[in-house]
């Protein structure tokens, strides 16, 4: 019955990698299911999860098939014709257009059953295709890399006129006419449009402007640290700050209230970057902070945000349930939008309803149903959670739990057949329970709508190009965590610097600790247990903390001791 099975829906390489033995049909099952649960192909999954090296896929299918093999470091990505098909087909499919000869267009794939692919391109492109085969890993970078390369031409947009770029503001009212001839002159409207696009090529978070008594200075978040980007003379501080505020649709002549705004920078036909901006008065002007929005960071996929395996398949154990409550924890800036937005576009079909309550929605989705939350029009998270139960909902998200009222109707949710994603703000995943008992949540109504909770921390990744192995007295290693049987053959690295990174560091990459509620969690929340206990006992089963996670990304050479010192140390 099996064989059955799999020959319905294993492509020809699968079926291959089985008759050679490379991949037992009981493995191949399993990882179809899954794949087809995350949305990826199964070359994908058996790659990501390291069932099966990707080179020894590729070196294999181009032996079996008869199609030739082409490594992709060899080519240079902002020369490749990716204009020429839809990106949709692209990320859909898999395939990365190579090169033009004539009206032929060669492919690169991964799997070379890929037939689908090359049809619709070839339907789309009028051109004859050709398939090249190249390594999994290496064609999902190519595939980022050479559509932010054809999409953002950041280095033309620098040079070109900085007056003329497409900005509209969000949809506040708008600002109230005063004398707008130095907000809007030209130089000012260059400079704030360049730091602007300087943000954006250089992949940070935040932009704060900070006026001071005589200086006044602009600082980048990048990888979760605040540098200087530049120091414009303080006479001008006003004018760029104004401007800002006209971009954003907030009252220029208001300087005594905090005020929030939108700016929405058009980079290109395909790409738009959202800024959530915020005004605060101190003592020597209006300090702004400017979030970057950038909807892509939640399509990075689940394999991107660095959970260990098993991590990974209890969160998705947790998110397909068809009801109970999914929550994610960490302060500001840790990273559990992106990581709840994973999980919905994973969930993310035409099969189920799905609502987000979120202020601001930070990420735009298509097919899900998102709504600001407007405490001074009565719209709180609270009354969304009561609009959404009354619309025939799948699956809700609440951008965050603050009070008993919304953790209420939360917890009912979760207890009447819906699946319920929520964040708090709390240390770590024993402290959340503690935390929701605070707020007034009966512990029986806790073990009955909980199903796991998810803390996270965002640590800075190593530069692949200029780390170096570092080399530290045993007494280090075993006062960070280590213990004295991990200590024969550890190899840890420390940062350098180059041309490549910030400091060492380039990117950041997530260390969780995913608990889930077993029985024994649940029989200690009915005791009144406090949260060390349930620490003590989450260790007991196997789940790791916040700290184990980051020194296993130490020990993986992902990350610094430093960092992790940074990032988790109490």
């Amino acid at each position: 019955m099996s064989t059955v099975v799999s020959d319905l829906q294993f492509s020809g390489l699968t079926k291959c990698l089985i008759r050679k033995g490379l991949l037992t049909e009981e493995s191949a099952q399993t990882a179809f299911q899954e794949a087809d649960k995350q949305k990826i192909s199964l070359i994908s999954y058996l790659v990501n999860n390291q069932h099966l090296d990707s080179k020894t896929i590729a070196s294999f299918a181009s032996l079996e098939f008869g199609v030739p093999f082409f490594d992709l470091d060899a080519i240079d990505i902002r020369s490749l014709p990716v204009k020429l098909v839809d990106e949709k087909l692209i990320r859909h499919h898999h395939a990365l257009p190579l090169f033009k000869r004539g009206n032929r267009l060669f492919v690169a794939t991964s799997d070379p059953t890929n037939f689908q692919a090359l049809d619709e391109i070839k339907f789309h492109t009028r051109l004859n295709t050709e398939n090249i085969l190249v390594e999994e890993d290496k064609l999902g970078k190519a595939i980022e890399a050479s559509l932010e390369a054809a999409d953002t031409s950041m280095a033309d947009l620098l040079d070109e006129d900085l007056e003329n770029i497409d900005i509209s503001g969000g949809e506040q009212e708008t600002p109230k006419e005063e004398n707008t001839s130095d907000i809007d002159d030209a130089p000012i409207v260059r400079f704030v449009n360049k730091i602007l696009l300087d943000s954006i090529k250089k992949g940070v978070s935040d932009i704060h402007l900070e006026p001071f008594e005589k200086t006044f200075r602009i600082r980048f978040r990048g990888d979760g640290i605040l540098y200087e980007a530049a120091s414009p003379p303080a006479n001008i501080a006003n004018r760029i700050i104004s401007r800002i505020k006209v971009m954003s649709r907030m009252d220029i002549a208001e300087r005594r209230v905090p005020q929030d705004g939108r700016i929405k920078m058009q980079l290109s036909k395909n790409r738009a970057i959202d800024f959530r901006v915020n005004t605060c008065p101190t003592l020597f002007g209006e300090k702004v902070v400017l979030r970057i929005l950038d909807p892509t960071s939640a399509q990075l996929g689940i394999e991107k945000l660095g959970f260990e395996p098993a991590q990974q398949q209890l969160f998705l154990k947790a998110i397909h349930r068809p009801y109970g409550m999914v929550l994610v924890t960490g302060p500001t800036g840790s990273g559990k939008t992106v990581s709840l937005y994973t999980g919905l576009n994973i969930l993310n079909s035409m099969e189920r309803n799905i609502s987000t309550a979120e202020d601001p929605v930070e990420i735009t989705v298509e097919g899900i149903n998102q709504v600001n939350v407007n405490p001074k029009a009565g719209l709180t998270f609270a009354e969304a959670l009561k609009a959404f139960l009354r619309q025939d909902p799948d699956i809700i998200m609440v951008g965050e739990i603050r009070d008993l009222e919304t953790a209420s109707i939360a917890v009912k949710a979760a207890q009447t057949g819906h699946l319920v994603l929520s964040t708090l703000h709390t240390n770590d995943a024993p402290q959340t329970i503690n935390r929701l008992m605070q707020m007034g949540i009966e512990p029986f109504n806790i073990v009955s709508a909980v199903n796991l909770i998810m803390a996270q921390r965002l640590a800075r990744r190593l530069c692949e190009h200029c780390k170096q192995p570092a080399d530290y007295p045993d007494n280090i290693y075993l006062d960070a965590g280590f213990n004295k049987e991990e200590l024969a053959g550890l190899q840890i690295y420390t940062h350098v610097g180059c041309e490549h990174c910030n400091g060492g560091y380039k990117g950041r990459v997530g260390i969780y600790q995913v608990m889930p509620i077993s029985e024994a969690m649940r029989a200690l929340i009915l005791r009144g247990g406090n949260a060390m206990e349930m620490a003590e006992l989450s260790l007991s089963e196997g789940i790791n903390d916040l700290r184990a996670s980051g020194l296993l990304k130490v020990k993986q050479g992902i990350t610094t001791l430093e960092e992790i010192d940074r990032v988790t140390k109490e």
